[in-house]
């Protein structure tokens, strides 16, 4: 018999860094994302009933898998529809190991997952968020601030999306060599989107969202092996690599917020940094430049700058104009708005956020951050307090709204 503790921990540990994987390889075989998620709760649902009594197994994903694998099983054999898809899929329920036969490409059963997410008959707005919630567990409460959407909305696109794949059928196989590219920069968004997740969460306050950024970074690795002429893997790369490589001085020894402007480099993981930059010169080699590549330059371009190098104001500027004309986004034009303020004044990077719509920006933390600051340095008290205050309502870091209150306090 295990105490309570620690088969829960056990788990949880399982739930961490398995659910991906174990959605996926019963997707793989059902076709049906929603059945599949419904079967692995059940088997943690299971597994907390029984590790208690019986121990914790030697080799819990295992025992996660067959757990939901025999569920499935159990609802096919008395379901009333007894297709002839579903009689092969019973055939096949064994077979989760099998090897990829006929030049078939993705070699990781999470990125096959998250190509099938991509596929074009799935709604485009549902395809990144369908990847964080199949491939990495992530509810949509938890996700929706990462896509400016309210959660209820964005658990209707999901629930769409599912039923989608289901209807048409789009099959769950590995995607041809010759196919993969269309969907290329849906499947880099998800990883994008899920290491953002993490790297938010830098206060650990959500056990969910803990080693996200290492997954993420794992499926970036394993897609730059799997397309190695291409050049935006290579860029998506290096620019994670470029933010986790200043991960540890994110936080002073107290936990406190440190912005990058004031960080310890010392702290910094310099190694990181030089892998980011050689895989940013590689990429640069191919000749083919994208939005992720331009992202990671203008993270490289930070880094130099914090380090001493003599980067002109005007050249970070510049560097977001190329993002912005390259992928357009809000989080690009606040940057510039902060580019902007660098190098032109606290007058004008306000003048640059004013160009953006309210609408747009309404619930957009890092415009509300920079406005206050911008409204501090030019003379606005009382005005940038509020924007402080509503900076700070917007954020979920604990370290952060001290920050920002802080911030607010000295005016």
């Amino acid at each position: 018999m295990a105490p309570a503790a620690d088969a829960h921990a056990a788990a949880e540990r399982a739930a961490r860094q398995s659910y991906g994987r174990l959605v996926a390889i019963l997707s793989a075989r059902t076709r049906d994302i929603a059945a599949s998620e419904d079967a692995l709760a059940d088997a943690f649902a299971r597994a907390l009933e029984r590790w208690p009594v019986d121990g914790v197994p030697d080799q819990p994903e295992a025992w996660l898998l067959s757990v939901a694998r025999n569920r499935t099983l159990d609802a096919w054999r008395h379901s009333r529809v007894q297709d002839d898809a579903a009689q092969t899929l019973l055939l096949l329920a064994d077979e989760i190991g099998a090897d990829a036969p006929d030049g078939q490409a993705v070699p990781d059963e999470r990125l096959r997952l998250l190509f099938v997410c991509a596929h074009p008959a799935i709604d485009a707005a549902a395809r990144a968020p369908l990847m964080l919630q199949t491939v990495l567990g992530l509810d949509a409460a938890r996700m929706a601030g990462a896509f400016l959407i309210a959660p209820a909305t964005l658990g209707q696109r999901l629930v769409r999306a599912k039923a989608r794949i289901r209807a048409a059928g789009i099959p769950f196989e590995y995607p041809r060599a010759r196919d993969l590219a269309q969907r290329l920069q849906d499947v880099l968004d998800g990883i994008y989107a899920a290491y953002g997740t993490g790297w938010e969460d830098v206060d650990g306050a959500d056990t969910a969202q803990r080693g996200l950024t290492a997954e993420a970074i794992d499926l970036c690795r394993i897609l730059c092996g799997l397309m190695p002429r291409e050049p935006e893997p290579q860029g998506l790369l290096a620019l994670m690599l470029f933010c986790e490589s200043r991960a540890a001085a994110r936080r002073s020894a107290d936990g406190g917020y440190v912005p990058l402007d004031v960080q310890d480099t010392a702290r910094w993981n310099h190694a990181l940094r030089e892998q980011a930059e050689q895989l940013l010169r590689h990429a640069a080699g191919l000749d083919a430049l994208g939005a992720y590549q331009m992202e990671a330059a203008i993270q490289s371009a930070h880094c130099a700058r914090r380090l001493g190098a003599q980067v002109p104001a005007d050249a970070l500027v510049a560097l977001y104009d190329g993002l912005i004309a390259l992928r357009p986004s809000i989080g690009a034009r606040v940057s510039r708005a902060c580019a902007v303020a660098t190098a032109e004044g606290p007058a004008a990077g306000l003048q640059a956020l004013d160009a953006i719509a309210a609408a747009e920006v309404a619930s957009y933390q890092p415009y509300w951050a920079a406005r206050a600051h911008f409204l501090g340095a030019t003379g606005a008290p009382a005005i940038a307090r509020e924007a402080y205050a509503r900076a700070a309502g917007l954020s979920s870091s604990p370290a952060v709204r001290a920050y920002l209150a802080a911030a607010a306090a000295r005016l």
